[in-house]
């Protein structure tokens, strides 16, 4: 049944969301520890940092590589031990880390990418906006897989770098890159050409500063407008209290909390659950729009619920598409 009026929509990206593309590409690369999940990105570089003698150094005993590692939690803790050389060596990890991820998302694979851009065909059809609005998207990737994908159906991305609106940029949909990208470099911004530096993975990251206050200030102001935010490749760690407070600051201003739809497997959406139980509105894969997603744990849960999503909307008019075909076959 038509919905008297759509549901308004936003997207939180998180690394999963790349690695999705990546996997549904070529499943040797994950097999052979080429995936782009944080624990994946952090053994690589991890390896590749303690080659080095000057790394090493006061961190022989700490430099291990075996378990499940965070790179992020490492360099907050050497960041927070101050010992001698610990900014050689957090902006050495945080120096690996944009080689590495930049080194797996080559041009010619990232092109034959075709979920984020599925996702947003799907917007951009009729039949899916008389039932939902895409008020948003918020990325906490610094790749640029989804910013591709939005130019293909919406032109240069607005990514929010200022306060000024004027009646054509209200109209536009919102990237919201919270921890920055790699490709913003020469960025134009109030007729002045800028290279915004990225906020780096460790303890120390400020937003307070432009553009960064503008763009969490507008992450707010579309979470707080939205019925439903969906969660794709993101675990909503506890290392990223910003998000969270975000998230919590949103709902204080509702008069009725947000849906917050977990596009991961079962196990993962409950254990995000049980985190955060103040959050009412969370719904796990499989209790998604009345079950719509058959599936517990699908080895890609991005393209299975976009797959689902696609089919119950569309129907036959899928096969149409230019890139929601590909998805449901």
């Amino acid at each position: 049944m038509r919905q008297a009026k759509p549901r308004k929509v936003v997207y939180l990206f998180g690394a999963g969301a790349t690695h999705a593309e990546l996997a549904d590409l070529d499943t040797t690369l994950i097999e052979k520890g080429r995936g782009l999940l944080i624990r994946d990105v952090s053994a690589r570089v991890i390896e590749k940092a303690r080659r080095g003698a000057r790394y090493r150094k006061d961190l022989e005993l700490v430099s291990g590589t075996s378990g499940s590692l965070n790179i992020e939690l490492l360099i907050s803790l050497i960041e927070n031990s101050k010992i001698h050389g610990w900014e050689y060596k957090t902006s050495r990890l945080k120096n690996l880390v944009q080689e590495d991820i930049e080194d797996i998302l080559t041009e010619s694979r990232a092109r034959r990418f075709y979920l984020h851009k599925g996702l947003l065909e799907f917007h951009n059809l009729p039949i899916a906006q008389e039932n939902e609005e895409l008020i948003g998207l918020i990325s906490l990737n610094y790749d640029d897989v989804l910013d591709k994908a939005y130019e293909e159906f919406h032109g240069a991305p607005y990514y929010c770098f200022s306060l000024g609106r004027d009646a054509a940029s209200s109209k536009l949909v919102p990237l919201l890159k919270l921890h920055g990208s790699f490709n913003w470099r020469r960025q134009r911004i109030r007729g002045r050409v800028k290279t915004i530096e990225i906020i780096p993975l460790g303890a120390n990251k400020t937003y307070l500063h432009a553009p960064y206050i503008f763009i969490w200030n507008r992450a707010l102001e579309i979470l707080i407008e939205c019925d439903t935010l969906r969660v794709i490749g993101c675990s909503l760690s506890q290392d990223d209290a910003h998000l969270i407070d975000l998230l919590f600051k949103a709902h204080l201003e509702r008069d009725k909390a947000f849906d917050i739809e977990i596009i991961n497997g079962d196990a993962a959406g409950e254990g995000i659950r049980k985190n955060y139980g103040f959050f009412p509105g969370i719904k796990t894969l499989t209790k998604i729009e009345g079950n719509l997603i058959p599936e517990a744990d699908p080895p890609n849960a991005f393209k299975t619920w976009l797959k689902y999503k696609s089919i119950t909307m569309l129907r036959k008019d899928v096969e149409a598409t230019r890139y929601l075909r590909k998805v449901v076959r």
